[in-house]
Parts: C-alpha cells; structure tokens; sequence
C-alpha cells in the first residue's frame, strides 16, 4: 500500500509511520520537519496550502515512478491517507491559530485525498473532544467507561478543532463513500516514558484525571492505523484508541470512589480496565493492545 502520512514527524507519528514501512508499506511523510527515517520517504508540505496539498497527493510517490505509467490522469498514486499533522495540543500557539491551523489542513487534506479517488483515509482525533482533558476546572465524564456514544463538549481550542475535523470528514465520506475513520487517541507515551512518566501516576492517581486515567503506547498506536488501513467497508467511523489498562496503579473501583462519585458505571469493569472504551476498534478493527508499562515497571499494588 502507498500511504500519504501527514505529520509523521511528530511524537506519534514518528513512531506510527516507520512501523507502517515495516510491514511493507511505501510511506511518504508530508510535514513541514523532514523525519530522516531510511525507510520514510520526506516530503515539505505546508497542508493549510490548499494547492501544495493537491499537488503533493497527485505526485509520484517514488523515483521508481519515472520508470512507470504514472498516476492516472486526474487521480492520485496513493492507496491511502493517514492524517496526523495538527498543532498537537493548547498552549502551544494562540488558540485562535490552533483552531485556523487544524480545521484548514484536515479539511485541504480531506478535499484532496477524496477528490483524488482515495478510498481510504485514518485522522487523528482526540480524547479531548470528550470535554474533560482540557476543561476549565474539574470536568467528569457523564458515565464511565466512556465510548464513543460520549457527548463531544469540548471548551478549548484544539479540541473544537478536532470536533470540526470529525465533522468534516462525515461529510466528505457521506459525498463520496470513501472509508474515512477517526481514532480519539488517548494521551500518546513513547516506550522510553514509562520509566521517567509513571512513577508518579502510580502513587498519585489523580495526575491522570485529566486522562479519564488512560493512555496509549505508540507501537499499539501503530498496531491500530494499520488495522484500520486493512479494514474495508466501515465507511464513517470513529474509535477510542487507548491501551487496555490504565496509566495508575489504583484499581478501577478505588478509582470510581475516590473521583466518580455519582458518576454512571455502566457495566462490571475488571480490576484494572481502563475507563477509555476500546470496545468498538477491538470489534470491528480486531485492535489488540501488546502493551503496558507493567512491562516497564513493577505494579506496586501486586508486589508480594
């Protein structure tokens, strides 16, 4: 498969898109800082340049191109899209240009990808369309654990801006019947995390409130984008993307009575299930977590 991967420079994808080459795919990454991976393929595009957009998915993957037909006239070369790019959270430019920056690049990279003929496209969402993550004081879920049915109230910047690329997409899939699918992935941890991240969240559980105490390992992240790649036929679709424990090593009911109070427990929960529902990616994308940072460290709650 020729991937279009946008944002493969970044914290997840720069994880996500050389495992994608690992299986054999052909990835070229689309961001503004070149990766410098042997196996990716470097591509500068400004993605809020409608036009450079366009350009680079109508190109030549690879210089073995030269040496074939060629795209057809009007299409694109790639077999897929896989959009990550974003400025990944608040705080890190004016909200305004948060916002401006997100919804134009999903939507340029939406357009293209669609108008192009390309029947497959995977986007980054988020956990804080949820509205607790980046909530203005204490925010708790309506219900736990929360699945996708959740209602997406988001108050800051770059979760609205995920809230419109969701939307977005729905309509470019409902025009042309591409599959067009949106992981909300959680919190992101590089493997080199766990020893320097979680030795405080496992004596102090309520530095992951903000995380509904969630969190997803970035080769499981990995593991996902090309379960959906290989998955057809879902047409709009939107998963939680989190690992299958939590990021504390208070059990879930400890976690129920000490921070969701009167909050809804919709079913029996295992002992250390996490609160972010991947039920729906486990059953219709065969999504798997591999990993946990009890692999890491030792679970203090188990020692002896």
């Amino acid at each position: 498969m020729r991937i279009f991967f946008t944002g493969g420079s970044g914290k997840a994808g720069h994880h996500v898109a050389p495992y994608l080459a690992s299986q054999g795919h052909h990835v070229t990454n689309a961001d503004l800082t070149p990766l410098g991976h042997p196996d990716v393929t470097d591509l500068r595009v400004d993605l809020t340049d409608a036009g450079q957009v366009y350009s680079a998915l109508a190109g030549m993957p690879t210089m073995a191109d030269l040496d074939g037909p060629g795209g057809s006239a009007g299409g694109s070369s790639y077999d897929a899209v896989v959009h990550f790019a974003a400025i990944p959270t608040i705080l890190r430019a004016p909200d305004a240009t948060t916002f401006a920056t997100n919804v134009l690049a999903h939507y340029n990279v939406l357009e293209a990808a669609t108008r192009l003929g390309v029947r497959k496209v995977v986007f980054a969402s988020s956990e804080t369309t949820y509205g607790v993550c980046f909530a203005q004081g204490e925010r708790k879920p309506l219900y736990v654990p929360v699945d996708e049915e959740h209602p997406v109230v988001p108050e800051d910047s770059y979760a609205m801006s995920k809230v419109a690329g969701e939307v977005v997409s729905r309509s470019f899939q409902a025009r042309t019947g591409a599959d067009v699918y949106g992981f909300r992935i959680n919190n992101v941890i590089e493997p080199d995390e766990y020893a320097e991240k979680f030795p405080p969240f496992l004596t102090d559980p309520a530095l992951r409130r903000r995380n509904v105490f969630a969190y997803i390992d970035t080769r499981d992240l990995g593991q996902a984008t090309l379960k959906a790649l290989q998955t057809d036929g879902l047409g709009f679709e939107v998963f939680n993307v989190a690992n299958a424990d939590m990021s504390v090593a208070a059990t879930t009911q400890e976690v129920i009575e000490e921070f969701y109070g009167g909050v809804e427990v919709r079913r029996e929960m295992g002992r250390d299930e996490t609160f972010y529902s991947i039920e729906k990616a486990r059953r219709l994308l065969g999504y798997e977590p591999q990993h946990s940072w009890r692999d890491v460290l030792e679970d203090p709650r188990r020692q002896g």
